[in-house]
Formats: structure tokens, sequence, C-alpha cells
């Protein structure tokens, strides 16, 4: 028969196969793994899918375009710059966007991908900080995360510059004055990476590999040990019915995860393609080839290097001159030690919470937000911050729009800099304990039925349920670190004890601020022994 001679082949052909290589044992494995299945874990899949995207769209625009800074007269099909002289980079691109069999749309696609390649990233970082999951056994994938944010910021820069238009132009002009400010070396800098005075013929030619080979390398290289680290260390998950701190639950990767993430990524491409066809973004033809004379209004970057430009806006032009060298605090803080002093807070969180809870067993349950009101709080502020320095970065458009002065705006916006994060940190905290109240309230009166009893006395009184057993178990599973009490040893040198001392009353203030739910001994030994990981023993069963 001939369909069972093709099945004898395909038999063969995979055992040939699985005897040279470990098929048959990665598959197995693979094709069952738990996924999760809450969607907040698909944001880190939208960062991947559009990051495939950029792979895919980045491939084709490559063919055609020139990083070559030689000036030649514009003769295109684009009548309004038809003579003007300008570098083959920016004409290259301009025969993308009008000459190309739909050269216009796979640019846009490139450039919304590469938006909500960076808003992915910071949503996944986001949850992934609310929820604890950057505690161990995932430091390092925390670590990798916070890298993979700083280098698609820096492709974005490097892809959005290589036109040569004037917004682009700008934008390379602030850069090199970013390096200029660095003390002493700054000079040396600023000749290295553009081959001598700004704006020379070499900047687009060295960021064009660097976009291209360089920060797609690294950050291939970087997804894939993501995605490994995620694949051996497990997902970690919401507490509920079956799910605790010694297993990994969720759908099958074949075929339940396979279908819903191969729509999720059809989706992601639609949607980006649907957005190329109907928003415009970056036209380059209307801004024209870059300049050093001339800065177009309302320039504005995108949004993830937004927050420089409104630093740079904000900070007072300060400088001191020290030993014959100039100090320029404008650039020199909002371009070089704020973003460093950014990251490096972002890369030493993980071990900063665990020396101040002074736990390290694996943690493999998510945190509700609500319980953890300080780095919840810490979260808000952090977005708050960030928000107030991208509307810095649009002063100028937002004055002209709304008819505002622009010094009172600037100054309002100085003083939000400081003071919002404040306030939205401390009504964060507030209502993540408003938020437990509740919650206790549920867990002793039930929930509302939506019915009312009138009584005897003629008043009318509501109606209350008890949770169901679900939903009481996952409010009542929640990981609340002990404050660290400070134990004064004579023996400790006192530069040792005034840093226990700081530590244990940092995690005093962090963890000091709870509302206790009502829980019986047997509720209470059943979750200490949901909580307890696989590399810790269940807490004593009389813990609060």
């Amino acid at each position: 028969m001939p369909g069972s001679k093709r099945r004898a082949r395909a038999v063969r052909g995979a055992q040939a196969l699985d005897e040279r290589l470990p098929l048959a044992e990665l598959t197995r494995g693979t094709l069952r793994k738990a996924f999760p299945d809450h969607w907040s874990f698909l944001l880190g899949e939208l960062a991947l899918y559009s990051f495939v995207v950029l792979l895919l769209t980045g491939v084709y625009l490559a063919l055609f375009f020139d990083p070559s800074m030689r000036e030649t007269p514009y003769r295109g099909s684009y009548e309004p710059l038809r003579g003007v002289l300008m570098s083959q980079a920016y004409l290259s691109t301009l025969r993308i966007s009008f000459d190309v069999r739909g050269g216009l749309l796979i640019r846009q696609i490139h450039h919304w991908a590469a938006i909500v390649f960076l808003a992915s990233i910071g949503a996944h970082m986001l949850r992934v900080f609310l929820t604890g999951a950057f505690r161990r056994p995932r430091e390092v994938n925390w670590l990798i995360g916070v890298t993979l944010f700083m280098l698609a910021m820096l492709e974005g820069f490097a892809g959005y510059s290589l036109p040569d238009d004037l917004l682009s132009g700008t934008g390379l002009r602030i850069a090199q004055g970013v390096l200029l400010s660095v003390p002493v070396a700054g000079t040396y800098l600023g000749f290295l990476v553009f081959g001598g005075e700004f704006p020379g013929t070499d900047i687009v030619s060295r960021l064009y590999p660097v976009h291209i080979l360089l920060v797609p390398g690294l950050l291939l290289g970087l997804v894939t040990v993501h995605l490994l680290l995620v694949v051996h260390l497990k997902h970690t998950h919401w507490a509920g019915p079956g799910r605790t701190a010694r297993n990994a639950v969720g759908q099958p990767f074949f075929p339940h995860y396979l279908a819903k993430s191969g729509g999720l990524f059809l989706a992601v491409f639609g949607v980006l393609a649907a957005l190329a066809a109907v928003a415009q973004v970056n036209p380059i033809w209307v801004y024209g080839p870059y300049r050093t004379d001339l800065v177009s209004d309302g320039s504005q970057p995108d949004w993830y290097i937004g927050f420089l430009e409104g630093a740079l806006r904000l900070m007072p032009g300060v400088e001191t001159r020290l030993w014959g060298h100039a100090i320029a605090w404008n650039p020199l803080v909002t371009a070089v030690l704020m973003p460093g002093l950014l990251f490096a807070v972002l890369y030493a969180y993980p071990f900063f919470e665990r020396w101040i809870t002074g736990a390290d067993g694996e943690r493999h349950l998510c945190d509700r937000p609500r319980d953890r009101p300080v780095r919840t709080a810490f979260g808000a502020a952090g977005v708050s911050w960030y928000a107030v320095l991208l509307l810095a970065g649009a002063q100028d458009v937002l004055a002209f729009v709304f008819a505002l002065p622009l010094p009172e705006l600037t100054w309002t916006l100085r003083v939000a800099l400081f003071a919002v994060p404040v306030a939205v940190f401390w009504l964060t905290r507030r209502l993540c304990l408003a938020l437990q109240a509740h919650e206790r309230t549920l867990l002793t009166e039930g929930g509302e039925t939506g019915l009312a009893v009138q009584g005897v006395e003629g008043g009318f009184h509501p109606q209350h349920a008890p949770l169901p057993p679900d939903e009481r178990y996952a409010l009542l599973a929640r990981d609340l670190p002990r404050p660290l009490e400070y134990e004064d040893d004579p023996a400790r040198s006192r530069p040792r004890r005034a840093l226990h001392r700081t530590r244990a009353a940092i995690s005093a203030w962090y963890y000091r601020d709870r509302v206790p739910y009502p829980v019986t001994a047997e509720q209470r030994r059943k979750i200490a022994a949901t909580l307890a990981g696989p590399d810790r023993p269940a807490p004593p069963a009389d813990r609060p």
C-alpha cells in the first residue's frame, strides 16, 4: 500500500534523525511543558513577536538603504524636494518611501514595531516588578530583561538616526553634546564616535552596522538565553487551588499554548500592519534633509527617548570651570548620570529587596501588588516620574496648543518632577492598604449579594454571602515577610552594627504596614504549606 510505505519511510527517517540528534528527548519534554494562561504573561510575548516583525521588516529595508553621506541632488518622484542637495542615506529612504513597491508600508511597520517593542518590554518589566517575579531563582533573568530594555533603546535611537533627516540630525546633535559633557574624555569621545567635528561624514555609516548587526545580534542572543531560562526555571503563577510554590500549572505547549501564541503573533502583525496603513509615523519628507543651521519646530523623539529630552529641558543651564575644563551640568546630569543611576537601581533592586527581607528561599508564587504596598508604590512613583519627564519633552508643543506661557510651564513641570512621584507614592501605598482592608471585610462579612432584608424595626439591611472557596483561597495565600529585628551584638564592629541597624530600619519601614486577615489554625497550616518552596520547609503553623 502506498500509504503504509510512506509511513514506514517517515518512521525510518525519524529514527535516523533521533539516532543523531536528541529529537525525541527534547520534543517529549517541550510539547508537554506547562505554560501560564494568565493574560499578563503575554506581555513578554508581545515584545518577542514585535522583535520578530522588526527582524523581518529590517531585512527588507536593508536591501534598499544606502548609509553613505555622499551628497547628490534629488531627482526622485517626490516633487517638493526635487533638486535639493541631500545625502544618499536620506535619498535612499525617500526612494524606499515613494519608489519601492510596498516600501512605505514596510518602513512604517518597522517603526511601529519598534515603538510596540519598547512599550511591551516596559510593561513586561513592570509586571515582573509588581508581582515579585524577579526574586530567586530568577534574578539573572531580571538582569537580562533590564539589559534588553537598555539595548532596545539604543537600537531605536540608532534606527531613527539613520535617515539623516532634520529630526534625526537634531537628535544626533544632542547626542554629540551629551558626549562632550563627559569631563576630560568628552572631546575624545565625540571625535571617536563622529570621526571628527560634528556632523562629519562617518556617523551614519557607523550607526548602520550597529543597528543591523551588533545590537540585533546582542538582542537575539539575550532573548534566546532569556527564553531558555524561562523554560528551565519554570514560570511563576498566581495563588489558587492546586497552585503552590512547588509546582508549575498551565496549559501544555502543544496544542493549546502553541495555537494561542501563534494567534497572538498573527494579531500583533495584523495590528502593526493596520497602524502602518492608517497612522503616519516619521514622515521624513516633511522634515527635509539635515542641515546644521536648522532645527524644526516641535521636534520630538520617540517616546522611549522622550524622558531624556524632558530632563534636558527642565535642567537649568549651569556650567562650572575646574582646572581649565568646563563642566556642562545640564547634559551631564540629565543624559549621563541620571540614566546611569536609573539602570543601576533597576539592576540592584532584586538584591536590595532580598537584603532587607533576609530570606534566600525560592519564590514561585506571584505577589499581588496590593500585598506589597511599598514596592507597588515605588513602581507607581517611577511611572509618574517618567510621565512628567515625557510631558516635559513636549513642553513647547503643550505651550503652543494650550496657549500657556513657556517659563511658567517649565517651572510647573520642575516642581511636578519632585512633587508628583511623592504624592503618587503616598496615594498608591494608602490605596493598597485600603484594598487589604476591603478584603478583610469580605473575609469576615462576605460579599454583597445585591439583596436587602427589612427588619422588624422597618430598616433595610444588605445581605452578604460567604466568598467562594477559590476566592477565599487566593486572598489568604499571601507571602508577607516579617520586618527584620535589630540585634545588638557587641562582637560586631561599629560600622557593621550601623549597617545592621540601617538594614533593620529599612526592613521595618518596608514591611510594617499590613492588614491582618482572619485565619484559623487549619487555614494557617494550609497557607504555610502552599507558600513553602521546593528549597525551604513550611513555616510554623502559628505564624500570623
